[in-house]
């Protein structure tokens, strides 16, 4: 009865954590489609990129970074925020807008999908 249990214990948990990676994967799609798809600017280390040139060099840093990945927001922080050379934050600008950091902008975006429709 007792292997029966733990055998259970450990069913759930493996599930609740393929839930989890599934959750933070397409939350993880979704903020990369956002960057794809805005017409903002981001700044590298003072020089402006497009979107589309952003999101390749986020990517690349994804995929870097991926065994350190646990969570959306780990994924925010190591691979779309800063430079990993000088440290210095990305910045996003968006016409119309004020800058704002990278983290920040999809922080904020992350906020918003995650809340109820």
């Amino acid at each position: 009865m007792l292997v029966l249990k733990n055998f259970a214990l450990g069913f759930v948990l493996l599930l609740a954590a393929s839930m989890s990676a599934s959750a933070n994967e397409f939350e993880i799609k979704h903020l990369m489609k956002f960057i794809a798809q805005s017409q903002c600017m981001y700044v590298r280390n003072g020089k402006k990129h497009t979107a589309k040139d952003a999101l390749e060099h986020i990517k690349k840093k994804y995929e870097y970074y991926s065994d350190d990945i646990e969570t959306t927001e780990d994924f925010i922080r190591l691979s779309a925020s800063k430079s990993s050379m000088s440290g210095k934050p990305y910045t996003v600008e968006c016409k119309g807008q004020a800058t704002i950091t990278s983290e920040e902008w999809l922080t904020k975006e992350l906020i918003r999908m995650r809340q109820p429709a």
